[in-house]
């Protein structure tokens, strides 16, 4: 089941959310034109969309965009962002109750959002505005852990100070809840991509986490300290790097 406050825990943190988290790179829709047929002008309904970012994917690439978002703050920064975007539109719903019309669109995505979700409600959903051949499509940009020394220490420091971080870490989505929604022949596929930060955009990525304490928070301090310090213990030219696997699983939807 989703966390009871899944929908409003990024509140306050959708200025960082904006400003330092990762895009998707164009490998995805790569990926997805050769193994499911995606061509421009197919609806995609993004669900879980948050501050508009895997929408800009689409959009960018021709598609018309639901986004489907119950956090008000976050869907007025989309909103912001893409609101001019004729193909843009706004929805105020859940991943389990989209208000999206029956058979409505060709994509129902989910990008960095389907832990969030309660799977045995959001298959029935997002098979209801799939049209017939439709595809369903969940996307992960997961942070390398153990391939670097700052990577190692970055994750300490989440197990350390993080509130709840390894209760709502996504890696936590299990094979049975993909099948409850994708279907058992769904197909994973990963393409590689990368950030890279100083000290105020790392601070900035970190802060934008649900689970870093934040301003009010009496361990938001200490966490920021110990973020300075692995940071200048790893920092070459002023800069440390996040690799991410960007993961991709695709089923159909009938």
């Amino acid at each position: 089941m989703p966390s009871p406050n899944a929908t409003t825990r990024f509140s306050d943190r959708v200025e960082n959310y904006v400003r330092y988290r990762p895009g998707y790179p164009a490998e995805v829709l790569d990926v997805l034109r050769a193994e499911t047929g995606l061509v421009p002008g197919q609806a995609v309904a993004d669900v879980g969309s948050g501050t508009g970012i895997s929408a800009k994917l689409f959009l960018d690439a021709g598609h018309p965009v639901y986004a489907v978002e119950p956090n008000a703050e976050m869907r007025a920064a989309a909103e912001a962002m893409l609101g001019d975007d004729e193909r843009f539109h706004s929805v105020a719903g859940s991943a389990e109750a989209t208000t999206l019309p029956d058979a409505s669109v060709d994509y129902v995505v989910a990008a960095q959002a389907f832990h969030w979700f309660d799977p045995a409600a959001v298959g029935p959903e997002w098979r209801r505005i799939l049209r017939p051949g439709g595809w369903m499509v969940l996307l992960w940009n997961t942070r390398q852990t153990d391939t670097t020394p700052f990577l190692r220490a970055y994750e300490a420091l989440l197990h350390e100070h993080g509130t709840d971080y390894a209760s709502v870490n996504h890696e936590n989505v299990t094979a049975d809840s993909l099948r409850a929604v994708l279907g058992g022949g769904y197909t994973r596929r990963m393409v590689p991509s990368a950030q890279v930060f100083d000290f105020e955009a790392l601070k900035g990525r970190l802060l934008s986490s649900s689970y870093a304490p934040n301003v009010d928070h009496p361990g938001h301090v200490p966490m920021l300290a110990a973020l300075e310090r692995i940071f200048n213990e790893h920092q070459q030219e002023g800069r440390v790097r996040f690799e991410y696997d960007t993961e991709i699983y695709f089923g159909r939807g009938d």
